[in-house]
């Protein structure tokens, strides 16, 4: 058997690793790390339809008298007293709360969220519409976004189908959100005629059948934050509450966009990720499960946006569970998988949280308390990532369209290698002038089989004409494995990067984060890599190994199909950039013949 020349090794190594890559993000998912072994002496736990099972709480049970429980004269807005006094509205309203950057539709019914369009962010619709993060179909079957989590299931369908009394103060702003408009985008401003109010605006929710006392407080400001203040009382006693994310999230136009949706916190310095697989209790992911806080920060997150539950004063703890909803699909009744999770508190303490509901976009999650970064997940490529998505955005405020912005930057990353392929060029005439010498110290030894001790003369015998020529073995094979970490971090920032949602190119391009509809660009890309391949002289005679690299393109064409149109995109420019720097070194140094090298040996 003959041995794989450098360059075949090569590619065989690119291509294993990008399976390698894809592969493990596909399969391998965080493991949920064990509770905490003290947590807190009345946590909530749920039963299997994800409602908390109707366990009596220390001083209070679900039949107390509500006799002789007057209002405090001290209580304040925060902290309820035991009360006998129904609170109810009379009938059920909605009220929108928006800015230059939102829009959100509030129903007194449960006090909830029915809508949450951000104007900045269109959907796929035609005419394209704000992009609303609720999914309305899913959330009427599920529940709603902003509903409460408490340990009684009876008292928690009760909170969540009441009529809220609602009163709204306009607040004054602290927080700037100019630098929150992207540049290049106008952000969708509703009519005068719709309605609604304008934020910074404060929204106060109460509601009490006479035993359970419900307080809500929502702030909103003009940023992409809002702070949620929840008391919860039963005849007097607090209550542990939690704020859910209920009913899906997302953009519900992404292909597969329930399974991308995703779990995560945060504790001890470390991000944990929970894909819908592992959600809930194993063997029953309806049972919500509980990572018991304090918690830096716990949320819910698709491909480009997030809600994250931020602690404010008070420490959270996450639940997280899984719940099937009703779809149907080519005339059939099927189910599709949503993540479902809350945050709140373990104890009575009233709970205090920031929520940001927004894009993952970087340079905004940074400026965060605690900061997100980490929610763009580049992965171990940050280091190199970052640096190539600053790169992106600085010529994008030379170059208004991101695709030319991505045919830029490979431009200036082929030419920034090129005197590493120069280097690999040089390698490859020296390899090529050995190459009969090698070939027949490697006939002496092929009727030995790999693991004849005899297999290591050869070995030897082969290194020292390396040696002897000044020949890296690997020299050949050095841009290539430079560039890997490189494709591995555009791979990361041409999927993950919200900037090229919706971010068209030229032509049949609409959407660079999006595959190629039409798959030209990996058709074209495959085709461009076959020809350099074609183009650059081959130190390996083998026939074996040279039908291997003709295979070589079709194997990567195969792993770009489905991938983004911006990293298609990169891999043709610099495929075609390829081909022209090949084209010059065939030109200005070519490679002698093959038969003057094997005269020369002959001769020797």
């Amino acid at each position: 058997m003959k041995e794989m020349s450098d360059q075949v090794r090569g590619i065989l190594f690119v291509v294993v690793s990008l399976l390698i890559l894809f592969a493990w993000g596909h399969f391998y998912k965080p493991p949920v790390p064990p509770p905490q072994t003290n947590p807190p002496q009345t946590s909530a736990s749920f039963n299997q339809q994800g409602s908390p099972p109707g366990t009596a709480q220390p001083g209070g049970t679900g039949n107390a008298s509500s006799s002789g429980a007057g209002a405090k004269s001290g209580a304040t807005g925060t902290a309820a007293a035991a009360n006998s006094s129904v609170v109810e509205a009379s009938e059920e309203k909605t009220i929108v709360v928006q800015s230059a950057l939102y829009r959100v539709e509030l129903s007194n019914r449960g006090g909830v969220v029915k809508t949450w369009q951000l104007n900045q962010y269109m959907d796929d619709q035609k005419p394209p519409h704000p992009l609303d993060l609720v999914n309305d179909s899913v959330a009427q079957e599920l529940g709603w976004p902003f509903s409460l989590v408490l340990t009684d299931p009876q008292q928690q369908a009760s909170a969540n189908a009441g009529l809220y009394q609602i009163e709204t103060h306009v607040v004054p702003s602290a927080v700037a959100y100019k630098s929150e408009l992207k540049p290049g985008k106008t952000p969708f401003v509703p009519p005068a005629s719709a309605g609604g109010l304008w934020a910074p605006m404060e929204v106060d929710m109460h509601w009490s059948d006479g035993h359970l006392d419900v307080q809500k407080k929502l702030k909103f400001d003009s940023n992409y934050e809002t702070t949620v203040e929840v008391v919860v009382t039963l005849d007097g006693k607090p209550q542990p509450v939690a704020v859910a994310w209920r009913g899906g999230f997302g953009d519900k136009a992404v292909y597969n966009a329930a399974q991308l949706v995703t779990v995560y916190y945060k504790a001890g310095g470390k991000l944990n990720l929970l894909q819908y697989k592992k959600l809930g209790v194993s063997g029953n992911q309806s049972q919500p499960a509980v990572q018991y806080g304090p918690l830096e920060f716990a949320g819910v997150e698709d491909q480009f946006f997030t809600a994250a539950f931020l602690p404010d004063g008070t420490d959270i703890s996450l639940w997280h569970w899984m719940q099937n909803h009703s779809v149907t699909a080519d005339g059939k009744q099927t189910s599709e998988p949503e993540a479902e999770m809350a945050a709140g508190t373990t104890t009575g303490a009233p709970l205090r949280v920031r929520v940001f509901v927004g894009p993952k976009d970087l340079a905004l999650l940074e400026k965060i308390e605690p900061p997100l970064p980490e929610l763009v997940n580049f992965g171990w490529t940050g280091v190199i990532a970052k640096p190539l998505l600053w790169i992106l955005q600085t010529l994008h405020t030379k170059v208004t369209n991101w695709g030319w912005c991505i045919v830029v930057m490979t431009l200036v990353i082929n030419l920034a290698m090129f005197p590493l392929k120069m280097k690999s060029w040089r390698s490859m005439q020296k390899m090529q002038k050995v190459g009969p010498e090698i070939r027949q110290i490697q006939d002496r030894y092929k009727k030995y089989s790999m693991s004849d001790p005899r297999k290591k003369k050869m070995n030897e015998e082969v290194m020292a004409v390396y040696s002897r020529e000044g020949i890296n073995p690997m020299g050949s094979c050095l841009p290539m494995l430079f560039q890997m970490p490189i494709w591995w971090a555009l791979w990361r920032v041409l999927n993950g990067a919200i900037e090229l949602r919706h971010a068209p190119w030229m032509g049949w391009i609409h959407d660079l984060s999006a595959m190629d509809p039409y798959y030209i660009l990996p058709i074209g890309m495959t085709i461009m890599m076959y020809l350099m391949t074609k183009m650059t002289p081959q130190t390996s005679t083998d026939p074996a190994q040279q039908k291997m690299l003709a295979l070589m393109p079709l194997m990567m064409g195969f792993i770009f199909f489905r991938l983004s149109s911006g990293l298609n995109l990169y891999m043709f420019t610099s495929n075609l950039v390829g081909i022209a720097q090949q084209y010059y070194l065939n030109k200005s140094e070519p490679m002698p013949a093959r038969g003057k090298f094997k005269k020369k040996i002959i001769d020797a």
